[in-house]
């Protein structure tokens, strides 16, 4: 085989090869990517009656936990696993049933009613700085 026919038959076999990856690394359902400490974007914003979904494509469990005291006065409290407060979540997710766990290729969603920053974090990565926030606009 000469040369440019071995380019040639060597640059097809890469391209078809390339072409099922695809999807790997591609885009991922859900607006906040949980990576294996970190949410990704850290920040983000949305307008008011927006739904925000968080996915986790990691090997990790992780949780979408609301700071109860940085939320706005009038918003609703979200917590993956549906708990009504901060401390209800933690007692979840630390008796030792891991509640609220995300688990890999899970979503979890929320849908936010009023202006305000919203700050939140992965219960088991607080320590490894996993925080985010959501800035709701009018």
């Amino acid at each position: 085989m000469n040369r440019r026919g071995f380019l040639a038959a060597a640059g097809s076999a890469v391209t078809v090869s390339l072409a099922g990856c695809a999807g790997v690394g591609g885009e991922q359902p859900g607006d906040v990517q949980m990576r294996a400490v970190s949410f990704d974007p850290a920040e983000y914003t949305v307008s008011v009656g927006d739904e925000v979904v968080w996915h986790n494509p990691s090997t990790r469990s992780h949780t979408v936990t609301a700071y109860e005291a940085s939320i706005p006065d009038e918003a609703e409290y979200f917590a993956s696993g549906g708990y009504e407060s901060e401390a209800a979540a933690r007692e979840g997710w630390t008796g030792g049933n891991f509640g609220g766990a995300i688990t890999s290729g899970e979503t979890y969603s929320h849908t936010f009613e009023v202006p305000g920053t919203y700050e939140y974090v992965c219960i088991p990565h607080e320590q490894g700085g996993m925080l985010g926030t959501v800035v709701v606009e009018e």
